[in-house]
């Protein structure tokens, strides 16, 4: 019941940030150059059919009005229909967040799984060398913006060494059939469809991209457990397991990184929610179909609706990301359980 109550409060604390976030993309849709009618309309439209399809989409009347409109299209599910693709702009997103989410993802665990045990070794060997190794390369990784690196990675082992696939997307669907949507990861509703294949085509297509997004998450994850895992070194519970002869390895996994997973797993959703709107420049250079690549087209195209839904959308996972990084938080540490 408590846990019901936290995460109520949490919910209900976030609506603001959520309306003002509606607000401003409001307006700042408003503010892109370019008239989505004369685009919808095409290159040989004449002021009076862009005038009457400015009418029909209701880009004529005052912004206030403008935006009763679309919150009430809003509160009633609808977030309007994209210029673009002519689609629902829900059901576009809803089409695409797979990709996007599948892409991060990928990228998260493949930083932890390099990050953490750097962090680790880089406490352990407080002052060494590896200690000084591990923070250059966590530099260096994070110095790099995330499309130079997807751009240097494709030229080395896609067309230098033919070692990774043509950057075209989730599947090379010349060769493999996409799996029938269950999650919307490809690598599990391949799995679960049985077709190892198509697994192995997926596999090769997602670990470029999630390599080029995961390197930038690198540092922060590495510099957060050497930190923590120092402060918890150093802890009176820590020095008193080592008095008692308990093994090293008890002591690092069972004590040390058990207290300092807390601030490990706060950055982590951090981490995630910044992958997930730093992935827009990846998914251009391998052609990657997920909402980054969609929001893109959206604002080149001045479609208000398809970036009204996207900023949205993400202002609605962001909130509900760090409801679950505050349970997982809880979890962990029972002192902070119903705080806040």
């Amino acid at each position: 019941m408590k846990t019901l109550l936290v995460i109520g409060r949490r919910i209900v604390s976030a609506l603001p940030s959520i309306v003002g976030v509606v607000i401003v993309t409001f307006l700042l849709a408003r503010a892109l150059p370019g008239d989505p009618a004369a685009y919808y309309a095409g290159s040989s439209a004449t002021p009076e059919s862009i005038a009457d399809i400015r009418s029909r989409l209701g880009l004529d009347k005052p912004l206030v009005f403008q935006f009763v409109d679309y919150v009430e299209k809003i509160a009633e599910g609808d977030l309007g229909t994209s210029l673009s693709s002519g689609q629902p702009v829900l059901n576009d997103l809803a089409t695409r967040l797979p990709a996007s989410m599948e892409l991060t993802t990928a990228a998260l665990i493949f930083a932890l799984a390099i990050g953490l045990p750097l962090g680790l070794l880089a406490a352990v060997k407080q002052g060494s060398l590896a200690d000084h190794l591990c923070r250059i390369i966590v530099t260096v990784g994070a110095a790099f913006p995330t499309f130079f690196v997807a751009l240097v990675l494709v030229f080395i082992f896609y067309y230098k060494l033919d070692w990774a696939p043509q950057p075209l997307g989730r599947l090379d669907e010349i060769y493999f059939s996409a799996p029938d949507p269950v999650t919307g990861f490809y690598l599990v509703d391949t799995l679960i469809a049985g077709d190892l294949e198509a697994f192995r085509g997926a596999l090769s297509q997602i670990v470029l991209p999630a390599i080029s997004l995961g390197l930038f998450a690198l540092a922060p994850i590495a510099r957060i457990t050497r930190a923590s895992m120092l402060a918890a070194l150093s802890s009176d519970f820590c020095r008193t397991a080592r008095a008692m002869g308990l093994s090293k390895p008890r002591i690092l996994i069972g004590y040390a990184l058990r207290n300092a997973m807390l601030p490990i797993v706060n950055v982590l959703g951090m981490v995630f929610s910044f992958l997930l709107g730093a992935n827009v420049l990846v998914e251009q250079v391998f052609a990657w179909p997920g909402i980054g690549a969609y929001a893109v087209n959206a604002v080149i195209a001045s479609d208000y609706a398809a970036v009204q839904g996207f900023v949205l959308v993400m202002a609605i996972l962001y909130v509900l990301l760090n409801l679950a990084v505050d349970l997982v938080a809880t979890a962990i540490d029972p002192r902070v359980r119903y705080d806040g």
